[in-house]
């Protein structure tokens, strides 16, 4: 797992698929006083996405997750890219992570193609049940049980899954969970180094992380 990637070190075409949960742009601190790094700025939004499109094969598949409040500016990137949205995915909650206007119960993530991926075989909902990740090691923690079907529908056995804003290492967890290789790039230390110790051999939780 990289904890930071030069510009050039990914050849193009080098990845199979993306499944990524990158910063929301909504300046998140949750009570404990945890921060995601790029959450207070965009500037780094559509270069991110530049270079996914670059690092990704023809006709694959990207799955990233954003903050609705500021969905224009995620679609901007996302077109500027180069990507087409393919699919829009829904995760409902049983509790509500918010409220304000409203209560919040779910999180959402578009599907993108670069090119023209061969759908899968068996297509799989675009509402998902969520299942609470306990944010122990990562204030916006995603459960490896919700990612892992993505990884199995959206990628191809072999095929190379990154994570270019890595965390604590759930989308590594589920891609490993399956078999497939995967590489990781996170720049925050802690969350770097609590998802290299989820992914050494000798962690009993390893193979078994359904949801922490």
């Amino acid at each position: 797992m990289a904890r930071r990637l030069r510009q050039g070190q990914l050849a193009a075409g080098s990845v199979g698929f993306v499944l990524t949960d990158p910063p929301y742009l909504t300046f998140y601190t949750p009570r404990d006083g945890r921060t995601v790094p790029g959450d207070d700025n965009d500037a780094w939004l559509k270069p991110a996405f530049a270079g996914i499109y670059h690092a990704l094969q023809r006709d694959s598949y990207c799955v990233s997750f954003y903050g609705w409040p500021h969905a224009d500016r995620f679609v901007a990137a996302f077109k500027a890219a180069g990507f087409r949205s393919v699919g829009h995915l829904a995760f409902t909650k049983r509790y509500s992570s918010a409220a304000k206007h409203m209560r919040g119960h779910h999180e959402v993530a578009y599907l993108l193609a670069k090119g023209y991926p061969r759908p899968p075989e068996q297509p799989i909902s675009d509402v998902i049940p969520w299942s609470y990740a306990g944010n122990k090691l990562h204030p916006t923690q995603k459960p490896v049980s919700v990612l892992a079907p993505l990884v199995e529908a959206f990628s191809a056995p072999g095929g190379l899954v990154l994570d270019p804003f890595a965390g604590s290492g759930s989308t590594l967890i589920a891609a490993r969970s399956l078999g497939r290789p995967y590489l990781g790039i996170e720049l925050d230390a802690g969350y770097h180094a609590a998802a290299t110790r989820r992914l050494e051999p000798s962690n009993p939780l390893s193979g078994s992380e359904g949801n922490v």
